[in-house]
């Protein structure tokens, strides 16, 4: 009677097997495809198409309605995080794919502020359930999943501004503002599709779900995210001093420093990571971008493919080696965030170039340096703790744009003619790297001294517990407390 039977659960866990493997395969192609997706809405890129806007549009307002995809994307996904305590990660993927598509669909037929606003928002509420959704799905997967979504989340994050500008160039409709990469989001809503049947055909396992406290610290994480999406829709809208603008943007940056610093150690090394990158890495790159575009004397887009190519392979490279070796310690993430800072340093020395293969350097050192920064931490961390360092990494990078933004109305203040214009951008992303090398070099000492104290702190416990045993002192035990079972017997 228990031979077939035997047989059977034989066959199944080798089903099982073979479906595992599938899965992964399938959602590593996932998140290949769907977080540079979630980052590419991010860029507001509709000021490049500004000759082709008809003339009943205002400009300045479809560009502060085109601007509302990062505070819906970072005010989302707080709450995504929260809501895959109920809801599968499978779930939100469709579910965040679907929206994207739709909004792609729909942008073609843009033709008034208002539906831009609303598309834009749409946008940032997809991108909002993709990236804590991809997160949870290869939390429990195979490591090395988790290694390529932090390869793909700094590359991503590297290459968004380019993305977005790419299919910009010769375009006859502005409405490809709105619509970069539709065919993208057809892979990417299909994989979903196929992600979530082996899901469900694989008895929908459960996720893993945050500690009661680290989903206190998400909830807790909206409010810097609101603060900031305020701030910049206020900038936006008026016309706001160069100097007041820095200001909020430092204090901007100073709130989200001060909730990364709650929580244990692992829980502050990976907030700071999170913050250090988004307020560096994509604020970064897109002012290399611009100025590296053919109108300020650099090799245009075209030029720059292969820089951002090579640092993408090393990038993904650098996270599945740091993932395979299991190297998940605090020094390396110092490594990572120092990679950055030389990475910001090679930026004042090597652009603007004519040439766009010099690049490399500084594209390679800031995305591997962020990669193994990000994989590192992210090996030390639970997954709520992981979710909430997310959760603050896109205000950081709405900060990163608000103080790149008072850089720049710094150094364009009285230009009066072409050159002094090229030389004013030029100035303020020297500028700009020398900002953000300073912040890294404060987010590095930060995380060292905190960590030294914890250091300390569990050195000092350790002491206690040695005096109390040579003392022959022993600690007193808690009674355990009576269960249900030994209060209904007596």
């Amino acid at each position: 009677m228990a031979v077939p039977s035997i047989h059977r659960s034989a066959d199944a866990a080798e089903s099982g097997t073979r479906l595992g493997w599938f899965s992964d395969a399938v959602l590593a192609l996932l998140i290949v495809a769907a977080l540079p997706l979630a980052i590419v809405a991010i860029p507001n890129t509709v000021s490049v198409v500004a000759a082709l806007l008809p003339d009943g549009i205002d400009r300045v307002e479809l560009m502060r309605a085109h601007g509302l995809a990062l505070p819906a994307m970072m005010l989302t996904v707080p709450f995504a995080a929260l809501a895959l305590r109920r809801v599968g990660a499978a779930h939100l993927l469709v579910g965040g794919l679907a929206l994207l598509a739709v909004a792609d669909a729909a942008g073609g037929y843009a033709g008034s502020v208002f539906l831009v606003g609303v598309l834009r928002v749409a946008h940032g509420i997809g991108a909002g359930l993709l990236l804590p959704a991809t997160l949870v799905a290869v939390w429990a997967r195979p490591p090395v999943l988790r290694a390529l979504w932090a390869g793909m989340l700094a590359l991503s994050l590297l290459g968004a501004q380019a993305l977005a500008l790419w299919p910009l160039d010769g375009v006859t409709r502005w409405q490809v503002t709105l619509q970069p990469f539709p065919l993208l989001t057809g892979i990417a809503l299909a994989l979903a599709a196929v992600y979530f049947v082996l899901w469900m055909t694989a008895g929908r396992p459960a996720a893993p779900v945050a500690l009661f406290e680290e989903r206190g610290r998400l909830l807790k994480a909206t409010a810097p995210a609101a603060g900031i999406a305020v701030l910049a829709i206020s900038t936006a809208s008026q016309d706001w001093r160069a100097e007041l603008v820095i200001l909020l943007a430092v204090l901007a940056i100073a709130g989200v420093l001060a909730l990364a610093s709650t929580g244990d150690r692992a829980g502050r090394a990976s907030s700071y990571t999170m913050v250090a990158v988004g307020v560096v890495l994509l604020p970064s790159i897109a002012q290399v971008t611009y100025v590296e575009m053919r109108g300020l004397g650099g090799p245009g887009l075209s030029g720059l493919w292969l820089p951002f190519c090579v640092a993408a392979l090393l990038a993904v490279a650098a996270a599945v080696l740091v993932r395979v070796f299991a190297v998940a310690h605090t020094w390396v993430t110092s490594l990572g965030l120092l990679a950055m800072l030389a990475g910001l340093s090679s930026m004042r020395f090597l652009t603007p170039s004519p040439e766009g293969l010099v690049l490399v350097v500084p594209f390679a050192l800031l995305a591997v340096g962020a990669s193994v920064a990000l994989t590192a931490v992210l090996g030390q961390a639970g997954v709520g703790t992981a979710l909430f360092a997310l959760a603050l990494c896109l205000p950081a990078v709405l900060a990163g744009y608000l103080l790149g933004t008072g850089v720049q109305l710094t150094m364009l203040r009285g230009v009066t003619s072409a050159q002094e214009l090229v030389d004013s951008f030029v100035s303020a992303l020297h500028l700009w790297a020398l900002v953000g090398g300073f912040l890294m070099v404060v987010v590095i000492v930060m995380a060292a001294l905190l960590s030294g104290r914890a250091r300390a702190t569990q050195e000092a416990g350790r002491e206690r517990q040695d005096d109390v045993r040579e003392s022959g002192a022993v600690a007193p035990v808690p009674a355990p407390a009576p269960s249900p079972e030994d209060g209904a017997s007596a």
